[in-house]
C-alpha cells in the first residue's frame, strides 16, 4: 500500500508538475504578463511611436474619409494624448495584476491553493480582453474605422492578444484534476 501511495504522488513531483493544468495556467498567465510588461515598457520608453498610432486612429486621417463617419474623428492633440496616457496606465495596471497572478500561481504550485491565483489571472486577462477587444476592436476598429487604414491598423496585433488572453482565461478555469488523481 505504501508503494502505491508514492506512485500516486510521483506524477505531482518535480518536472512532472509541469504537465498539470495549474502549471499550464501559470505558464500562460506568465506569458501574457511578460507581453503586457513589454507592451507597457515599450509605450513608456518609446512614447512617440505609438502616440502617432493613437493620434492617426483617433483623427481618422488615413481612413476612407467617409463624411458619414468623419464626425467621429478626435483631432484635439490634448484629447489624443489623454487617450494614449489612459491606454498606458491600463497596460501598466494590467501588467502588474498579471505579474502578481503569476507569482500566486508559482506559490500555489508548491502546494498551496490556486483560488487567489485564478482570481488574479482572471482579472488581468479580462483587462487584456477589454483593452484589445473593446478598445482596439470596438472603439478603434469600428468607431474610428481603423480597419480602413492601410498604415495605422492594429487589428491583427490586437487579435493575437485577444486570442492569447482568451485561451489563457479558459485554461485558468479548467478543473485542475489533482484531487481525482489522489
Amino acid at each position: 500500500m505504501a508503494g502505491n501511495t508514492q506512485e500516486t504522488r510521483a506524477p505531482r513531483d518535480g518536472l512532472q508538475r509541469l504537465g498539470t493544468v495549474s502549471a499550464a495556467a501559470a505558464a500562460l498567465t506568465a506569458t501574457v504578463a511578460l507581453s503586457m510588461v513589454l507592451v507597457a515598457f515599450g509605450n513608456i520608453t518609446d512614447f512617440g511611436t505609438n502616440q502617432q498610432f493613437v493620434q492617426h486612429v483617433l483623427a481618422m486621417d488615413t481612413t476612407f474619409k467617409d463624411p458619414d463617419l468623419m464626425w467621429r474623428a478626435v483631432t484635439s492633440p490634448a484629447l489624443q494624448n489623454a487617450a494614449y496616457l489612459a491606454i498606458i496606465v491600463w497596460e501598466v495596471l494590467t501588467a502588474a495584476v498579471l505579474v502578481l497572478a503569476t507569482w500566486l500561481w508559482v506559490a500555489g504550485l508548491r502546494g498551496g491553493s490556486h483560488g487567489r491565483a485564478r482570481r488574479a489571472s482572471s482579472t488581468g486577462l479580462v483587462m487584456v480582453l477589454l483593452l484589445f477587444g473593446a478598445g482596439f476592436f470596438g472603439i478603434g476598429g469600428e468607431w474610428f474605422a481603423m480597419w480602413q487604414s492601410a498604415d495605422w491598423n492594429g487589428l491583427d496585433s490586437a487579435l493575437r492578444y485577444v486570442v492569447l488572453a482568451a485561451v489563457a482565461l479558459i485554461v485558468v478555469h479548467l478543473p485542475d484534476g489533482s484531487r481525482a488523481a489522489d
